[in-house]
């Protein structure tokens, strides 16, 4: 665990004793086949999830005003929420089949106190880079396996795979493959990875959530005609309900070359 994940753990326990001496802790259920959405009053600045069976997730580069929430089957946990104006937020965590309800529209009251600008619950440089040079390993490790094939798509003579999904501490890897048999060279603007749930035929139960990547290892810029280029992509750990599945959307610099893959 990273010294602010410590830091972050530290500060819970103070903050839950004060808690649990002065009123109970809200509960909020959750499952693996709904997201249900946290709304704060201030831009989260961190959050932490005391178990695996529990994920937690929010915009961690531009700091925004809710995160999601899925579980799955076990103990229950707690979650320890921070926000930008430095209010502290807690709850306890269960799981549920049945959800009765899916947002919960947090109020400044709701926190349980403030904290100062504390130096030991930001990220440290060498941290960060400890985090890296984790994730730089793991990926080559990846790569030296035997390709798998969990979804393809060929398009114009471009194919696009998603060979692994697998999950590593808090992360989940993405494992992927492009060939380029087209004859001319394909420049990457972007791939992109989507959650989504439902159809999008069915607009009121579509939804479509952008997984953004905490780190990419051999992340090709161009793909040149008759070269097979593979790659990571690390992403903060998420759960797939049983009606959620990837998309994802390869598509090409100064060119109308565009692939979706479900």
């Amino acid at each position: 665990m990273k010294r602010s994940g410590w830091a972050l753990c530290a500060v819970a326990m103070v903050f839950f004793n004060m808690v649990w001496s002065q009123r109970g802790l809200d509960t909020i259920y959750a499952n693996a086949s709904k997201n249900v959405t946290l709304f704060f009053p201030s831009p989260i600045r961190q959050a932490i999830v005391g178990s695996e069976h529990f994920v937690f997730s929010y915009d961690r580069e531009e700091a925004g005003y809710f995160g999601l929430l899925q579980g799955v089957e076990g103990a229950e946990s707690n979650l320890l929420v921070i926000t930008l104006d430095h209010q502290v937020y807690t709850y306890i965590l269960k799981y549920a089949k049945e959800l009765s309800q899916l947002n919960h529209f947090v109020r400044e009251v709701d926190g349980i106190g403030k904290i100062g600008p504390v130096k030991q619950l930001q990220a440290k440089e060498d941290s960060m880079v400890v985090g890296t040079s984790h994730y730089n390993r793991f990926s080559k490790l990846l790569l030296d396996a035997k390709p798998k094939k969990m979804m393809t798509k060929r398009k114009k003579d471009i194919r696009l795979r998603l060979e692994d999904m697998v999950y590593n501490r808090g992360e989940v890897y993405l494992v992927f493959g492009i060939r380029n048999r087209s004859g001319i060279d394909f420049e990457v603007e972007r791939l992109d990875v989507f959650q989504i749930n439902g159809r999008a035929k069915r607009r009121a139960s579509y939804q479509e959530i952008p997984l953004e990547p905490i780190y990419g290892h051999n992340v090709p810029k161009r793909i040149k005609d008759g070269e097979m280029v593979r790659f990571v992509y690390v992403l903060p750990k998420f759960v797939l309900g049983d009606k959620e599945r990837l998309k994802l959307v390869l598509e090409e610099l100064h060119g109308s070359r565009r692939m979706e893959l479900r």
